[in-house]
Order: C-alpha cells, then structure tokens, then sequence
C-alpha cells in the first residue's frame, strides 16, 4: 500500500499540513501493534484493530485550532487518522450538526436538567453515516484503492453511494433486499451499483467479506471491513462536537442507538481523548445504550451480565439497527459497564410513538433508530435509571423521511373537508 495521506499530501500542498497524530493500528484484544495499513484484524490473533494515536501530538491540539477550523469534520483533523490535507479529502463535509435543545420533551419527563438532541439527520445523506465515509474513503484513496464498497442496513449505502458520486468513484453497495423504501431509492438515485441481497444484514455481511477476497474486488476498499479502523474513527466526531457545542464540557449522561455498537464506543473514546488532551475538564459522565426489541443482543448481554454477545436473528422495524451479531457489542457493553450506565430496549408500538414524541415535542423527525432512542430515554427515565436532574444528550442519527413505513398507519390529516367555509366551519375548526 501507499504511504499514509498526510505524507502523500505533505510534498504537493504549500500550506502547512498538520501532523498526522495516528501512529499505528493496534488490536484491541491482545494489544499487537501494526503500522496505518488497511487491515481490519490482527494478524497474531483476529482480533479487531484500532488506530493508536501519539499522546503528545494529541495534547498539542487546542480549543482555538479547532474551533478556527472549516465547520465541518474536518476541524477536528488534528485529532484524526487522515484527511489532514483537504486536497487529500474524499468527503461531503458532513458534521456540526444541531444540538437541539429538548425543552418540552424534558418538561413531559421531568427534567430539571437541560434534555438536548444531537441532530444528525441534518447531514449531506441525511445520517450521521456520511461522517464515517468520509474517513474511511479519505483511507482508501490514499492507500491506492480505485473502488468503494460496502454492506449496509440503508444509511451507509446512502452515503457511500453519494460520496463515490462526488468524487467519480466507483462503488458497489449491497443491502438487504427488504430494506425501507427510502433507501433503496436514495443509495439508487446516485448511479453507482446497488445490489439487493436476499438475506439479512449478517448474511449480507458475510457475503462482501467473501468478495473482499476475490480478484475481481482487490482494488477495492470495504469501508466498514479492510478500512474499518479508519472508518470507525468518524463517529468520534459525534462526541466531540457535542462537547465544543456544550461549550467545551461533556454532558453528565448520554443515551445512544445501538447496531453494531461502535457508535457508542466512539463518542465515549472521543470524551476520554478530549480529557487526555487536556481540551475538557476531566469530568464523569454515563452511557446507556437503546436497542430494538427485535434485535437486541447487546441489551441481553447486559442483562445477564455476560461478557460475550450472543447473536440473535433481527427482526422488528428499526432495519437500521438489525445487527445481529454486532462487532463492537462487547466493547460497547465495556463502556457502559465502564460509566455505571446501563441499555433498555423497546418494541415497535414504542419506537413509533418514540418518533412522534421527538417530532412533536421538538420538530426533529427521526427515523425508526431515532424513536428507539426516544422511547429507552422515556423508559430509562421511568425505571429509576437515568437521572433527570443531570444534563442529557440523546442522538438522532437518521431523517425520518427514511422510514414512513411505519408511520403510516398511525398519522395522517387530522381533518378532511370540502373547499368551502361551511364545510371547515362543520369540522370544529371555526365557529
């Protein structure tokens, strides 16, 4: 492979290109240590990798170096694995999202504390996806790949999809072939090879793992497979910017949706390296995790205290989330043992009226991992276990606009009448 980017970057740009602070893969299981190649697990004992960071470039980041920044993701590039020239960049700018401020939500549940929403909905495909890609094709291209692919449960094919649009890439994007409508359409609109899988997103999973292997796909990156350590690393930009949006502090607790659980494990490394660095108060905070009922390993897990994520089949609404054998799911079930925080989960009925109280009670139209959000918040709240007297976030991380679905049959018009006075006087609508 190629020299990371920031070298290649480093001899064609005249401005000055921040060092790049990843020194390494390292294996989270047995702690081996690899250089930034584009490989996924360790060679010593398979298990996954993550990219190791220099302590001391780390701490020499501040809050003026990013804040003086593009408002995007790429502020945060001195704390990232690549991208740190912008010429290198494979991106839609995705990030600096809306953190909402959940007034009436938190009046409805009895927060005395501030209830706030990190919208990421309001990204360039509409998820916090776009977040992810932008790394891990910012990687690909700078070691040499000439194609993007992925396995997805919607929004990834969405956004690797569009950025293979912006860029001229080619890519390839496999889902399961009864995935929502809405995504299906949006990762077809772009152009680029959509293949519908008859299976589920395991199976699907399995299959691009095979193809990886092949000829035909050697010069192609799987973003969430043989750049995934790169790829991973976006979601931390959800933590930091909740953080510079609180004003530079990190919220007492923070409720987040749960697929293969590197989500939640990301904003909880991005809190501890702000802390290292030096650029937060090293203060405590809690994460709980919000699955479907229908796909709910990690919450089992949790549950009956066991280390190991047993794999479930998925089922249920929340597509987005129906991972049924989560990669992450042990390191998840860390972080939230870690923080004393703990994992609900809800069924269908709860996650559409999760949706419609977000909607309702702060204009944010979530999509159904969104309402999964909601609804563990309500029932966390309910069970003693969240503490509303404590500051909050909760994510959103897909537009609702994805999912109809299952909304339809519950929300509508709330009247119909005839183009006339009488009729719309009729209807109680005036007197």
């Amino acid at each position: 492979m190629t020299a990371p980017v920031a070298g290649v970057a480093a001899q064609r740009s005249t401005q000055p290109i921040p060092t790049n602070p990843a020194r390494g893969l390292v294996c989270r299981n047995c702690g081996a240590t690899f250089g930034l190649i584009a490989e996924h697990a360790c060679a010593e004992c398979f298990g996954p990798l993550e990219v190791d960071y220099d302590p001391e470039l780390m701490r020499a980041v501040t809050r003026e170096q990013i804040e003086a920044g593009p408002q995007n993701i790429w502020r945060y590039s001195a704390l990232l694995p690549t991208g740190q020239d912008p010429e290198s960049r494979v991106s839609l700018d995705p990030g600096m999202t809306p953190l909402v401020r959940a007034q009436r939500l938190g009046d409805e549940l009895g927060f005395t504390a501030p209830l706030w929403v990190k919208d990421d909905s309001a990204n360039p495909t509409h998820s916090f996806k776009d977040r992810v890609v932008s790394l891990a094709a910012t990687a690909a291209r700078g070691f040499g790949y000439a194609k993007i692919a992925c396995a997805s449960t919607g929004n990834l094919a969405n956004s690797v999809a569009a950025h293979a649009a912006r860029t001229g890439l080619p890519s390839f994007v496999f889902v399961p072939s009864d995935l929502e409508p809405g995504k299906i359409v949006q990762s077809a609109v772009y152009g680029q090879t959509l293949v519908a899988v008859d299976g589920s997103y395991d199976d699907v999973n399995r299959l691009t793992s095979e193809l990886a292997e092949t000829d035909e796909f050697e010069d192609c990156a799987f973003v969430n497979q043989n750049v995934r350590p790169y790829y991973a690393e976006g979601s931390k930009t959800v933590g930091y910017e909740i953080a510079e949006q609180l004003g530079w502090r990190i919220p007492a607790q923070v409720v987040i949706p749960m697929a293969s659980g590197s989500l939640l494990t990301k904003v909880d490394k991005a809190w501890r390296e702000l802390v290292a660095a030096g650029i937060v108060a090293d203060t405590e905070w809690t994460v709980y995790g919000a699955q479907s009922a229908g796909c709910d390993p990690i919450a089992t897990a949790f549950e009956n205290g066991w280390d190991v994520v047993k794999p479930v089949k998925p089922t249920g609404i929340a597509k987005s989330l129906n991972i049924g054998n989560p990669a992450d799911g042990p390191y998840a079930l860390d972080a939230i043992r870690r923080t004393g925080g703990s994992v609900g989960r809800v069924g269908d009925a709860e996650i559409v009226q999760g949706i419609r109280d977000l909607a309702r009670t702060t204009g944010v139209f979530a999509e159904t991992a969104g309402g999964v959000t909601t609804a563990v918040l309500r029932q966390l709240v309910e069970r003693g276990v969240l503490d509303p007297a404590k500051e909050t976030v909760v994510l959103n991380t897909g537009e609702g606009l994805k999912t109809l679905d299952p909304l339809a049959p519950v929300v509508g018009p709330t009247h119909r009448v005839d183009p006339s006075l009488k009729s719309v006087r009729a209807a109680g609508l005036i007197s």
